[in-house]
């Protein structure tokens, strides 16, 4: 099964998520000479104010699925609404740098977590710009150089969001969901940003759901493995690196086992823009997916 190629993207969303969650997943990928690529948020951890979210169709679904207080904590979810949210950047600044350090690859997730995962879609350009700028410098300010790479929080991208990615230069980005690796088109353009989606479905959309019963999860994901192309596994430094870490070192011990092979996804990105040519052109659009409420950025089908 050596044929199979699996890349890891890690969301850090929260304060906690960077500073235990995220060392936690460094240590158990290093140790398995696993490369990931760690997309911090680094502005305010304002969780607490996703209770708006209740609002949204299959919200209550997927918190009875997953028990998000055991996932998260309180303290957590009542950050931005009891207390100010921490700056998640200017706490954990040296925790991200020793990450990296480690020979993980980094990048961004967003300033706020919440602002853009929520408020993306109600964002003009300017405003797109200015929230994405934030989170740029900030990571300048960590890691002493620009980003190359981004993925959006809650895989929200849009017209606008991708011409700030472009205007920043960035190699490549993990903002959708879809098959393959694809320049996006998007309200008429096309944008040179090259997009790698998240191929797999994630750990917090499958919990809880009678056909995919908690002690089958690695075989179910060892059956979606497809050897035709690259498999992308977003995990989270909240799940995988805290609640569910021994499972998540099962899963890294049972993928070694089957004889998959990780990848980095830099190292694929610049592989596949070694030959820009032969990288297809896909609307993004906005879609559902399995066990996750609301839309997001989805691979749509091919653009001439």
């Amino acid at each position: 099964m050596s044929h199979l190629r699996l890349a890891i993207k890690v969301d850090v969303d929260t304060d906690r998520g960077t500073r235990i969650g995220a060392p936690a997943l460094a240590e158990m990928l290093t140790a398995r000479g696993v490369r990931a690529t760690f997309l911090f948020s680094l502005g305010p951890d304002n969780t607490g104010r996703a209770i708006k979210r209740i609002f949204r169709k299959g919200f209550f679904a997927k918190v009875s699925r997953t028990n998000v207080v055991a996932l998260y904590g309180w303290r957590t979810l009542l950050n931005g609404v009891l207390w100010p949210g921490p700056n998640i950047a200017r706490r954990n600044a040296a925790t991200m740098r020793a990450i990296e350090a480690a020979g993980h690859e980094v990048g961004i997730h967003c300033w706020d977590h919440v602002r853009w995962q929520d408020g993306l879609a109600r964002m003009d350009a300017a405003a797109a710009d200015a929230e994405f700028a934030k989170a740029h410098r900030a990571f300048a300010d960590v890691f002493g150089r620009p980003a190359r790479t981004a993925g959006a929080a809650g895989w929200q991208a849009d017209t606008n969001s991708l011409a700030a990615y472009d205007a920043a230069a960035l190699d490549y980005a993990s903002d959708a969901r879809g098959t393959t690796p694809f320049f996006p088109h998007c309200d008429g353009r096309t944008f040179r940003t090259l997009q790698i989606p998240t191929t797999l479905p994630t750990l917090d959309e499958l919990l809880g759901r009678p056909e995919y019963p908690e002690s089958r999860l690695i075989d179910a994901y060892r059956r979606l493995l497809a050897a035709d192309r690259l498999n992308v596994m977003t995990v989270h430094a909240e799940i995988e690196g805290m609640a569910r870490k021994a499972w998540f070192a099962d899963f890294l011990a049972a993928m070694a086992g089957a004889g998959v092979a990780f990848v980095n996804l830099g190292d694929t990105a610049r592989e596949l823009l070694s030959r820009p040519s032969g990288i297809p052109v896909a609307r993004l659009v906005a879609g559902t997916v399995d066990g996750r409420s609301g839309t997001l950025a989805v691979q749509g089908a091919a653009s001439a």
